[in-house]
């Protein structure tokens, strides 16, 4: 079996980033329970996006019977190989830079996970996962 991961970096960072958006909030308050509020709500929700990579880290794993992905807050959700009809890579342009996204298509749902939720390369993801589905006979 082979899992993808986010990178255990990725967390940390926007714990921190959530610890530091409700100091600056707090800074720059003046006493106004608007901009306090806002600041408490972009960062609970900063927090709770970090709270799903320390709950479900694996986003993605494959073996012999077909892959496992994430499914909602963390949920996982396995697709045997004959349920999955396509395996992708999209590449967009954006800003100067090159993203790409790994495309799980799998009949009634779409699955799209990127570099930071596989800590990966998506390209080199999709190789493996093709690789596995040859070797499994789907």
């Amino acid at each position: 079996m082979r899992r993808w991961r986010v990178p255990a970096s990725l967390p940390a960072a926007k714990i921190a980033g959530a610890i530091l958006l409700m100091s600056i909030g707090l800074l720059f308050a003046d006493g106004d329970p608007v901009r306090l509020a806002l600041a408490a709500l972009v960062a609970t929700a900063l927090a709770g996006w970090a709270v799903r990579d320390f709950v479900a880290p694996v986003r993605l794993a494959v073996d012999a019977a077909g892959l496992t992905v994430v499914h909602g807050f963390a949920r996982r959700r396995h697709l045997p190989w004959a349920t999955v009809e396509a395996i992708s890579v999209d590449r967009r342009p954006r800003l100067g830079l090159t993203t790409e996204t790994l495309e799980i298509d799998a009949g009634a749902t779409l699955h799209l996970l990127g570099r930071y939720d596989l800590g990966d390369s998506p390209g080199d993801v999709a190789r493996v996962l093709h690789s596995a589905r040859t070797a499994a006979g789907a």
